[in-house]
């Protein structure tokens, strides 16, 4: 019998790769005695860098290759910012293990390291994020915001080539590359909400291997866990996908979960939020609530909007 091997598949961007390579050694530690191998995936993501993502369909361009692979029993995992994530699974997959979520705010980047609200009027600022984009509205209707895609080394350098002031990027990655020094500023939560996952790793891998699962056991940080439970529960109570500006944050003390959640229009003239608290493990239902909160506040008219463009 050929002995036992694990593929993981990742994207290629550096980010991703490290993501990837950084399970990889914490699957080797835990068991020295199964070989790991890194197996790139190109995703329809990663192949169309000049449109915004809400425009051809998503953060779900991230995964779908990956997760084609895995149905065809190609790889064994795959590795994902849980971000990325869209809300629904192929039937045969599901998330088997998320990792301690690392700094989950977005960070801003600015010439000079100029704070947000240093900024000039009518400063020029590039995200690649409509939650972003319409917070910022907000919170600076006088800024101008440019659209930006590509990978995180492509996006710095943007700030640079494309002539702009700032640039706002997850925190997370910059921190996991090892750039936490080029950030000018971690923006509170209070004026950008995270997206739902931010700051989060997931390992995904097929439902009817057990013996994976088993593998992976010890590698899920409940805590981490429960919060992306509730944030996901949000986000599909809304039925939002990447082309809606939705914020969804879980924190943890204890035993009690406090969720808050955010739904804006593109504009970012209206913003309807609340927060809920309760039991850490009622987390998809503390979700579902606030959801249907942010929907009877006024959300279900923006989502009607957005829709509808």
């Amino acid at each position: 019998m050929e002995p036992r091997k694990i593929k993981i598949g990742s994207r290629g961007s550096p980010l991703a790769l490290w993501q990837a390579n950084w399970i990889k050694g914490q699957l080797e530690s835990l068991h020295p005695d199964i070989p790991v191998e890194i197996i790139i995936i190109k995703t329809s993501g990663d192949k169309i860098q000049d449109v915004p993502l809400a425009k051809i369909g998503g953060k779900g361009l991230f995964v779908k290759e990956l997760e084609e692979s895995m149905l065809r029993n190609e790889i064994d995992f795959a590795v994902h910012s849980m971000k990325d994530m869209p809300i629904k699974f192929p039937f045969a997959l599901c998330i088997a293990a998320v990792t301690k979520r690392e700094n989950p705010f977005d960070a801003l980047i600015s010439k000079n390291n100029i704070k947000l609200d240093e900024l000039p009027k009518g400063a020029k600022v590039g995200t690649g994020s409509l939650r972003r984009m319409s917070q910022l509205l907000h919170y600076r209707p006088d800024l101008d915001l440019v659209p930006l895609r590509g990978n995180l080394d492509t996006r710095i350098k943007k700030l640079e080539t494309e002539g702009l002031d700032a640039i706002i990027l997850a925190a997370a990655g910059l921190i996991r590359m090892g750039w936490e020094d080029k950030i000018s500023e971690i923006i509170s939560p209070e004026i950008l909400l995270p997206a739902m996952g931010q700051g989060a790793v997931g390992i995904e891998t097929r439902k009817h291997d057990v013996d994976n699962q088993i593998l992976l056991a010890d590698m899920d940080d409940e805590d981490t866990h429960l919060a992306l439970d509730a944030e996901r529960a949000v986000v599909t109570q809304l039925e939002g996908g990447c082309n809606v500006p939705i914020g969804a944050f879980a924190t943890i003390e204890g035993d009690e979960m406090t969720l808050k959640g955010l739904v804006a229009s593109l504009d970012g003239k209206t913003v309807y939020q609340t927060e809920l608290k309760g039991r850490k493990l009622d987390a998809k239902s503390i979700g579902k609530e606030l959801g249907n909160t942010l929907l009877e506040m006024g959300g279900d008219k923006i989502m009607q909007e957005i829709h509808a463009t």
